[in-house]
């Protein structure tokens, strides 16, 4: 499988400049791509092949005097850049069709100048290189100092330089992994655990593991306060707004990054210790639709389940997600009788079956276990939850004798 591996770029002020100079012309160039497809959609004609939009937006505009900057920069730059604008195309297309999952997707726009994030790409075609010193050679930018955090598995095939909203710079080299290597750096494990996912604590395991949740986003508040009040009385257009816009890019960022951490850890804690794991796939959208929506959000529940995704794939492990309308909450994990939806704040609750008292979260995550099929009985064969009587209170009688309906 293909992986992405980032690092920290500094460069200089003339690697900055050249960068810069990078970034606009791979945006020129996506933006006379969407031109000339509008164009030709209300024209009537076909629309032009890639290689009619190399010859014209590349080859023979850097021959004309409004774009002969164009060979400033790197030519696999910019067809790197027509290769995003066909993309594009093709995934609006696909969800046009039915055929793309996920959410519709809408037609590609123009790309602004002053869109916070910016990003080009190279090839193996650009001869790019990793020079002695442990420095990223770009071809007519320079050798880019990098902050190596961590060794690179394999030789990269391409790497993406990434200018984020704060204003850093990365590189994300792609590498393509090798399932033998991967399986033999992860040790056994025959461990299974069922994984329920919360506010008050990030997650509860079935072993009876509880992980709080750190609340990047609640505990920063107050700084972000701060700081998005100093941009607001900055004059629009000013230096000073732009300096203050970086602090709360920054602010942002240092949350995000935190976030991502504790959730890289507690995934590879979580694959590293099981073999198979099982997770309940929730509706975050209708969830974020709530009063609860900043909560929701800062808790980051999507990024951490995708991440335990791809790296139980990596890695020869087993990842199940259970239906979102699974009553794990409902359910005893002792007898199986089903108690019935209950309020928020009711945190334990005792079985009026079987008189087993349950921790709500512990018990929903044995419930997740059970139903993702990761119970096993003693003899080791797995289990799942078996039918079991209905109570007084839930038959549709009451107890009142049945009445004829008519016809």
């Amino acid at each position: 499988m293909q992986l992405r591996y980032a690092f920290r770029l500094y460069p200089d002020t003339g690697q900055r400049t050249a960068l810069a100079r990078a970034f606009g012309c791979a945006r020129v160039v996506y933006n006379d791509a969407v031109r000339a497809r509008e164009d030709a959609r209300r024209a009537g004609e076909a629309f032009p092949t890639a290689s009619v939009l190399s010859r014209k937006l590349i080859t023979e505009a850097k021959q004309t005097p409004g774009r002969s900057w164009l060979g400033e920069v790197s030519a696999v730059v910019l067809q790197q850049s027509l290769r995003d604008a066909e993309a594009a195309y093709r995934n609006f297309f696909a969800s046009l069709k039915g055929e793309r999952r996920g959410a519709k997707t809408g037609a590609p726009r123009f790309k602004s100048r002053k869109d916070t994030r910016q990003s080009i790409r190279f090839t193996a075609n650009a001869r790019w290189s990793i020079t002695g010193s442990g420095r990223l050679n770009l071809p007519k930018v320079g050798a880019v100092k990098v902050k190596w955090s961590r060794v690179l598995p394999a030789r990269p095939s391409s790497v993406s330089v990434i200018k984020d909203a704060a204003g850093r710079y990365f590189a994300s080299f792609v590498i393509e992994t090798d399932p033998a290597a991967d399986a033999a750096w992860m040790p056994d494990a025959d461990h299974t655990v069922g994984i329920d996912l919360g506010l008050t604590h990030f997650a509860v395991l079935s072993d009876g593991t509880k992980i709080d949740s750190p609340r990047f986003l609640r505990r920063a508040e107050k700084k972000l306060k701060k700081v998005q009040w100093e941009l607001s009385r900055k004059q629009k257009g000013s230096r000073n707004r732009e300096k203050a816009r970086l602090k709360v890019a920054r602010a942002h960022a240092q949350v995000a990054d935190a976030r991502r951490e504790f959730h890289h850890q507690l995934s590879t804690r979580l694959i590293r210790d099981n073999q198979a794991i099982g997770v309940e796939d929730l509706a975050v959208k209708g969830l974020a639709r709530t009063r609860l929506a900043k909560s929701v959000h800062d808790a980051g529940w999507t990024q951490f389940v995708r991440m335990l995704e791809y790296k139980a794939v990596r890695y020869g492990r087993t990842l199940v997600k259970i239906g979102r309308f699974e009553p794990t909450s409902q359910v005893c994990s002792a007898c199986g009788a089903k108690d019935g939806p209950k309020p928020l704040h009711i945190r334990t609750w005792t079985c009026a079956a079987c008189g087993a008292v349950h921790d709500r979260d512990h018990n929903a995550a044995k419930n997740v276990k059970t139903a993702a099929g990761l119970a096993v009985t003693a003899c080791g064969a797995q289990v799942r939850p078996g039918l079991v009587l209905a109570q007084r209170d839930e038959a549709g009688s009451h107890g009142l004798p049945p009445e004829p309906r008519a016809a």
